[in-house]
């Protein structure tokens, strides 16, 4: 008889918990010099804040989901309700324009 073998799991590098939240608060705080402090165009600074809280976003679901050490297929269960999301937003904000 053959013993039943585990899924196989790949071990990997843990990463750097506190580095990583360090990023996130250097983050927010840009955030918030970028939306109270920084004498920049409104459309600019939605632009930035968009792009910044794109970039926390990622590196949440990269590290503290654990979606950078799991499979493809893992990952695209995650990616594939983002345009729904973004068209449900969209369509929120067009209903103002209405």
């Amino acid at each position: 008889m053959t013993a039943t073998s585990s899924p196989s799991t790949t071990e990997h590098k843990r990463p750097n918990y506190v580095m990583i939240w360090l990023y996130l608060f250097v983050l927010t705080v840009a955030e918030v010099a970028l939306a109270f402090e920084l004498p920049l165009s409104r459309n600019v600074k939605l632009l930035l804040l968009l792009f910044l809280a794109v970039w926390k976003a990622l590196l949440v679901a990269l590290f503290f989901m654990h979606l950078k050490f799991e499979r493809w297929r893992l990952r695209l269960i995650f990616i594939v309700p983002l345009p729904l999301a973004a068209i449900l937003v969209t369509a929120v904000i067009m209903e103002k324009v209405w």
